[in-house]
């Protein structure tokens, strides 16, 4: 009866993701009440408030589950006994870009995080917690790429935090991009040569080494 009741309440809150991920991509996420996102999913308000604590909450958790799939590459390229950190992080980066054509619930998240989330003052926290989680990725970045260089994989003399913050602005565009313009190229064919022009830049740019 206890396993049945907890594969329950996964389930309502898989349901109030499922809607709050479809509300926030057709309205935005200011213009979204949690009262819209209970009506899309079946359920009362009281079964949100029992899964999370506001609508920020909720807009993290949407981010948390689009991440979850490819934490393990992630941790990969970061891992001080991975012996090819730089293949690892290419393959994450590749994997990114084509999850955004190819995923269509990796899509829906990208385009709301991209052009549908509105820093308003009724979302109190969210862009401090934006800013937190892109900071997290510029330093879980700068790590790998460290990585890669005590692997002799990125010359030695990289300014790591230069190139993480270059790394992730770089995919952010392309990513921004594409959702705006789809019908220009396809972002999942071409992924793999964006993600090496990338590495080349990280291999051969004086821009990005330290003086």
């Amino acid at each position: 009866m206890v396993r049945r009741t907890k594969e329950e309440a996964e389930e309502t809150r898989l349901q109030i993701l499922d809607a709050a991920e479809r509300i926030f991509h057709d309205k935005g996420v200011s213009r979204t009440a949690l009262a819209d996102i209970a009506t899309a999913a079946g359920v009362s308000r009281g079964a949100i408030y029992w899964h999370f604590q506001n609508k920020v909450e909720l807009f993290q958790a949407l981010i948390d589950r689009l991440r979850l799939p490819l934490e393990d590459l992630a941790q990969a390229s970061e891992s001080d006994v991975e012996p090819n950190p730089l293949g690892r992080l290419r393959e994450l980066l590749i994997r990114v870009l084509q999850r955004v054509e190819q995923d269509p619930q990796c899509r829906r998240v990208s385009e709301i995080l991209q052009h549908k989330c509105e820093y308003t003052d009724d979302l109190g926290d969210l862009r401090q917690k934006m800013q937190t989680f892109h900071l997290e990725c510029d330093q879980r970045i700068e790590k790998s790429l460290r990585n890669a260089v005590n692997k002799g994989q990125l010359p030695a003399t990289l300014n790591c935090q230069r190139a993480a913050f270059s790394l992730h602005a770089y995919i952010d565009g392309l990513q921004a991009h594409w959702l705006l313009c789809p019908q220009q190229h396809s972002l999942a064919e071409q992924a793999e040569s964006l993600v090496d022009a990338l590495l080349d830049m990280l291999r051969s740019s004086p821009a990005l080494r330290d003086a």
